[in-house]
Parts: structure tokens; C-alpha cells; sequence
């Protein structure tokens, strides 16, 4: 069998489109309804940040138990309840009259997110996969960035055109459209023994994964939660602030451009991740994750502080692409780094524990976001918190990687 003609592929290619669909609506979704529902009703940002707080907990709770369904059952069952989710979810955002109907929007809109975002799309991934575990997990997530580049400017058009309530309708039928044939057609296996074979094709003898302790590095360790643990704190922290940054990209772009600039910025920003996101498919599989989602952090930490020390719609350009650049870095190397941690046969389990934590931790973003920029008048301080804050993520990395170094390290006798 031709590599590319292993339906382990298709299923990349699914969840890559799915992907594409999931953040438009979801992570990067969530600015443009911050700033249209606050637009057309008149509500405070906090307010409604808060609501899409809601959104982040539902899916944050739901971590293990997608994990779970999902090596139990397969995806096909789990992602079609969590596309019909979201899709209502959408539709009901335009609907609403009054901010407490916000929240149960929010939660079926988080039940969508849980299935259809990291955790579930990885676990969709990880069976069909040894050799090329990182690359084939970044292609699948690489759809992200599609969201940003033409997720927000559509959403943006259809409710400029259509108005909330119809433009959200319009999107969120044309996400099932797209979704349910997807999952339904080609998410029908869970993994290549259903096919008779195995992972990444049924590679030749001569080609096979590195050795078991290359891929389960946190054996010898004798304290495999360090390792666990140190990650989901990093990338809790780092997926905190970036969430946060991305639901308020647009009202944060306002006072400096106008809405249409503000998509465009939003736009560009999602192409530089789509870059970065490019990069990491090539290097993935060949380099100390762990460093390379610390050295992200200081990056976005560092354009963070640019934003709230020079206010200037230049340096909000610049800073946003070099923040969207490391944005798949953060949101992608989670499941990498477990998943070349622990296995794939520990995957699901482990992986649904450490993104309880992540995703509990990242739901505060948009409300802490909200709540500093309400308490401080303004972005700037809120900014240089969320830049110290992403910075700890980045020595929590660190610290994992220097344990798990030690670990490996022969003791003398």
C-alpha cells in the first residue's frame, strides 16, 4: 500500500477540515460574537465574556469523558453528537433577549468545542499513527488556523449582511453541512486493526517506530505524573491567556482600526499561525517538543507586552502575527508531547487527565480578559499580566523537560 493511500490520512484530512470548522465557530468564533452580541444588545464585554467562559467549562469538564467515549466507541458516535451541538449552540446565540440565555448557548456550543477541538480530534488521530505521531496529530489540528484566516471574516460578513440572528443561522447550517458527512463517512473506523493493518500502513520491519524506549521515555522515570503534570500546568497557562487574547483579538483591534480592519488583522494573524503550524509538521517528530512549546511562550509573551507598552496599530500588527505565529505551536504540542510521552495505548486516558486541567485553566481566559480590561479601563495592564502568566507556563515546560532529562540520565553506581 502506497503511505498516502492508508486511510489513516483520510482521517488527518477529516479532522483537518473539521478542525477548520471547530475554531471558526469556537475559539476564534468567540471574538466575533464578544463583539456583535455586545453591539446589538448593548451588554457589557464582561458580561458576555463571562458567558463564553461558560463554554470553555463545559468543554473543560467533558475532557475525559470525550477521551473515554472515543476509545470506546470510536469518533464517529462522539463527533456527530458534538457537531449537532455546536451547530445549535450557534444558531441560538442570535436568538437570544436576555445575557442569562447566553450561558445555555454557550454550553452546547461547549459540548461542540470538548468533541470536536484538541482532545477529541487527537484521539481520533493517535490510533493510526506511531512513526508519524506528531505530524499526522499537527496536520489534523493545522485546520485551526483555516478558522482564523476565513472563519472570523465570514462570520463577520454573515452577521454584517444578515444580521445576528439570521448570520449565525446561516453558519451554523453550513457547519453541518459540512461536518456530519465528514464524520459519518470517514470517522466510521477507530483504528487500522479494523482494517487489518497496521500503524501508519503497515510499514516493512526495516521501518518500524523507533525503539518502546524512545516512545515511552517516562517509564524508567518511576514518577511518570511529574512529566504529566509539569506539561498540563505549562500549557494550562499558555492556552489561559491565549484563548483569552484570541476572543478579545477584535475588540481589543477596535479602538486602533475599524470592524473590517479588525477581521483582516484577525485574518492575518490565523495565516501566520497557518505558517507556524506548516513548520511544526516538518520539524515535529525530530525535535524536544517540550523546549519548542516554551520557546512559543516567550514569544507570545513578549508580543504581549509590545501590545500594552506600544499601543500603536503597527505594533499590534506586528505583535498579533508573531502571536499567531506560535498560537498552533501552544495549542497543538499538548497532545504531541503526551502522546510521545505515554504511548498510544495510554493516550486517551492520559491525555483526557492533563486536559481537564488545560481546559479548566484556559476557560478563564475571556473572563479574566474581561474583567482586567473592565477593572483597569483598558487592555495595557491586563496585557502585562497575561504576558507574566504565559512566561510561567513556559518554565513549567522547562522544568518537565529538565526532569525528564534527569530521569532518563544512567545512574553510576
Amino acid at each position: 500500500m502506497h503511505a498516502w493511500a492508508f486511510h489513516g490520512w483520510r482521517v488527518v484530512a477529516a479532522c483537518f477540515v473539521i478542525a477548520s470548522v471547530t475554531w471558526s465557530l469556537g475559539l476564534f468564533g468567540a471574538s466575533v460574537y464578544l463583539q456583535a452580541v455586545t453591539a446589538e444588545h448593548g451588554w457589557a464585554i464582561s458580561t458576555v465574556a463571562s458567558a463564553i467562559t461558560v463554554f470553555y467549562l463545559t468543554s473543560a469538564a467533558l475532557q475525559r469523558t470525550v477521551a473515554a467515549q472515543i476509545e470506546r466507541r470510536g469518533p464517529r458516535p462522539v463527533l456527530t453528537i458534538g457537531a449537532l451541538c455546536m451547530c445549535c449552540g450557534v444558531a441560538l446565540i442570535g436568538q437570544v433577549s436576555h445575557p442569562w440565555q447566553l450561558y445555555g448557548c454557550f454550553v452546547f456550543v461547549g459540548i461542540g468545542w470538548a468533541t470536536l477541538s484538541t482532545t477529541g480530534l487527537s484521539a481520533t488521530v493517535a490510533p493510526w499513527f506511531e512513526r508519524h505521531q506528531g505530524r499526522s496529530m499537527t496536520l489534523a489540528i493545522m485546520g485551526a488556523s483555516i478558522g482564523a484566516m476565513l472563519g472570523v471574516p465570514a462570520l463577520l460578513h454573515a452577521v454584517g449582511t444578515l444580521g445576528l440572528s439570521r448570520g449565525l443561522a446561516a453558519a451554523a447550517l453550513m457547519a453541518a453541512l459540512i461536518l456530519l458527512p465528514l464524520i459519518l463517512y470517514v470517522l466510521r473506523f477507530r483504528g487500522p486493526e479494523q482494517l487489518g493493518l497496521e500503524r501508519d500502513g503497515g510499514l516493512p520491519a526495516d521501518e518500524t517506530v523507533p525503539s518502546k524506549a524512545a516512545i515511552l521515555p517516562v517509564a524508567a522515570s518511576g514518577r511518570p505524573h511529574i512529566l504529566l503534570w509539569t506539561a498540563a500546568s505549562g500549557f494550562a497557562l499558555g492556552l489561559m491567556m491565549q484563548i483569552g487574547f484570541a476572543t478579545h483579538h477584535v475588540a481589543l483591534a477596535l479602538p486602533l482600526m475599524s470592524t473590517r480592519d479588525a477581521g483582516l488583522l484577525v485574518s492575518a494573524t490565523g495565516l501566520t499561525a497557518f505558517i507556524g503550524r506548516l513548520v511544526l509538521a516538518r520539524i515535529v517528530d525530530h525535535v524536544p517538543v517540550r523546549i519548542l512549546a516554551a520557546a512559543a511562550m516567550v514569544v507570545q509573551s513578549l508580543a504581549l507586552l509590545a501590545i500594552a507598552l506600544w499601543p500603536t496599530v503597527q505594533v499590534l500588527i506586528v505583535a498579533s502575527l508573531f502571536y499567531g505565529y506560535c498560537v498552533g505551536h501552544v495549542t497543538t504540542l499538548g497532545p504531541v508531547v503526551v502522546r510521545r510521552e505515554f504511548g498510544a495505548q495510554a493516550f486517551a486516558r492520559t491525555y483526557g487527565s492533563a486536559a481537564t486541567l488545560i481546559q479548566f485553566t484556559s476557560a478563564m481566559g475571556p473572563a479574566v480578559y474581561g474583567f482586567m480590561r473592565d477593572g483597569f479601563g483598558g487592555y495595557g495592564p491586563g496585557m502585562i499580566i497575561a504576558a507574566a502568566v504565559t512566561m510561567l507556563g513556559a518554565l513549567s515546560m522547562v522544568a518537565g523537560s529538565r526532569w525528564g532529562l534527569r530521569a532518563k540520565r544512567p545512574r553510576s553506581t
